[in-house]
């Protein structure tokens, strides 16, 4: 318990009278903290901390690395700012030593002040120096982050498109160098490569590779490709929103997790340019914003993060994860959160140009290709209802091309009545697109007009295509049940299946194999919905543990 006199060694409460510092030391939580542990994390909800024992780092994610950006001796207060501006905490603090804190909530803090105003004053001023200070806050924001590494690639280069996504969805900062356009050229130090040899990336203070794929771009960068362990208690393949939700609770929980990811976090959801209706962010959120939050709250909590790594089989007998390159990893659970996949179009043009003007999906990071032209967006769902929204600030125009005859069919009202307020954007219904045209990149389309036949070439920025998605899922053992269109069946469909070996039923979430679960859009469901797939990869967790449980209770003699 902290006690009067230790309120009193913080400079802030020094002056405060015996009978306030008492009614602090009832309502201050004592907190001893070892080596490397976090007494407050980036973005919790304000408090006001006093040290006193030990030394505490302010740290701060700067491009998806922890940097020390400060430090608090026995005597400070911390959270300082979030307690002023009321405020989550804009930077976390852990111990760097053996310490010792206490931590005030807002409301005993307010109490506080407003019996003894002075100290509220010396908090303030502290805030101030913290964020204006010539090492505060604001210095740090201005500072120019430090890019990891240098990328040179045309921009309808499929292959430059796919890297630079790729380092996006890794939260690596990186600069874009076209080798046609002048001023980039020479920035480029040293020759430019062949023109076979594009895109190129060179890693700062280190090697410059042409043509790179991305497992090697992942090595370069430091960016986990190989399992630290051989065994785990959850396996979970893939890592979009179900999978990191997975990832999340399962090493918060204590288990040993690891995801394993074919390309880069983020599945489809980081191809939705704005999802408007996710709880809790009331302006929307971006597809690759929230896979970016969940992907550093994962590695955070201890979570373990392959990227470019295939699962080629799944051994169903033994739980056994066979990577590509002959790695094995032993789980006693599996999670399938694989997702699904974009379907494409069978069209003249579209595999000449895909990534070349021709998207699936739209990701935030497309928007600067876009600015002045005339994009068009195949589909009514809401991605597309999203994205057209999205592209309607950078492009001069955006058209939706439509088979049906009213959006809202298959759209959300709110996105109808936002897409009616955007004068740059039109809705072509009962057409759609024929063929797509162009050399080096997109330059037009073909729309037929299905009621009456009649055909129309249009100039074309960028066209964009959301028809839906399947689920790939040939890959799965046999022993795992799917639907007719591949999605995996669990909890009672599962059983329905005739698959069910076991006396007791499966879990919600579990397939016909005891202990393999499948969760998000990969699981046969009406719901897809990234709020859908984030609460079922918690949920996983959940029967994770219950199985674990059972597990253990056979395993005990009787």
């Amino acid at each position: 318990m902290v006690t009067s006199d230790e309120i009193r060694r913080v400079t802030v409460f020094a002056d405060l009278e015996p009978a306030d510092r008492e009614r602090l030391c009832r309502v201050a939580a004592d907190i001893s903290l070892g080596p490397g542990e976090y007494v407050l994390h980036e973005g919790d909800e304000p408090a006001l901390f006093g040290l006193l024992e030990g030394r505490i780092e302010a740290v701060k994610l700067v491009d998806g690395v922890e940097r020390v950006i400060g430090e608090r001796r026995p005597g400070d207060v911390f959270g300082e700012i979030a307690i002023t501006l009321g405020t989550p905490h804009p930077a976390g603090f852990r111990a760097a030593v053996a310490s010792r804190a206490f931590r005030i909530e807002p409301h005993d803090y307010h109490a506080v002040v407003a019996v003894a105003p002075e100290i509220g004053k010396r908090v303030g001023l502290l805030a101030s120096n913290r964020i204006a200070g010539p090492r505060g806050l604001q210095s740090l924001i201005s500072e120019s982050a430090p890019e990891r590494a240098i990328v040179l690639g045309h921009r309808w280069d499929a292959s430059c498109a796919e890297l630079r996504r790729f380092l996006d969805r890794n939260q690596i900062r990186f600069r874009w160098l076209q080798p046609d356009v002048p001023e980039d050229a020479a920035q480029w130090s040293g020759p430019l490569p062949a023109e076979g040899d594009y895109p190129a990336i060179r890693v700062v203070n280190g090697k410059t590779v042409v043509r790179p794929q991305l497992r090697r771009v992942a090595e370069l960068l430091g960016i986990a490709t190989e399992p630290a362990a051989a065994e785990y208690d959850a396996v979970i393949v893939g890592a979009g929103p179900a999978g990191l939700a997975a990832a999340v609770y399962g090493a918060s929980e204590g288990l040993e997790t690891i995801v394993v990811e074919r390309e880069a976090p983020g599945g489809q959801a980081g191809t939705s340019s704005r999802i408007e209706n996710y709880l809790g962010f009331p302006s929307g959120v971006s597809g690759d914003e929230l896979a970016s939050r969940a992907l550093q709250q994962a590695r955070r909590l201890g979570a373990e993060i392959l990227v470019t790594r295939q699962i080629t089989r799944i051994d169903a007998a033994t739980r056994h994860v066979h990577l590509d390159g002959g790695d094995v990893l032993r789980t006693q659970t599996i999670i399938l959160a694989c997702g699904v996949s974009w379907r494409r179009l069978e069209i003249e043009g579209f595999d000449r140009l895909a990534g070349k003007g021709i998207f699936y999906g739209a990701a935030r990071s497309e928007a600067a290709n876009t600015h002045g032209l005339d994009i068009h967006i195949v589909g009514a769902g809401n991605s597309a209802g999203q994205a057209a929204m999205f592209f309607s600030a950078h492009a001069r125009s955006v058209t939706i091309v439509y088979r049906g005859d009213t959006l809202e069919k298959s759209m959300s009202r709110y996105l109808v009545h936002q897409l009616a307020t955007r004068g740059n954007v039109r809705v072509l219904y009962r057409a759609e697109v024929a063929a797509a045209y162009g050399d080096s990149s997109l330059e037009a389309i073909e729309i037929v007009d299905n009621a009456s036949g009649e055909r129309t070439r249009l100039e074309s920025g960028g066209l964009f295509i959301f028809i839906g998605a399947d689920a790939e899922t040939g890959w799965l053992p046999p022993e795992i049940a799917l639907d007719p269109k591949g999605y995996v069946l669990t909890g009672a469909d599962a059983r329905g299946a005739g698959r069910w070996q076991l006396d007791r039923d499966p879990y919600l979430l579990e397939t016909s194999v005891p202990g393999i679960f499948a969760c998000g859009d990969v699981r046969f469901s009406p719901v897809k919905r990234v709020a859908a797939a984030v609460g079922e990869g918690s949920m996983a967790i959940a029967f994770v543990h219950q199985y674990l449980r059972d597990a253990e209770a056979r395993s005990e003699p009787a």
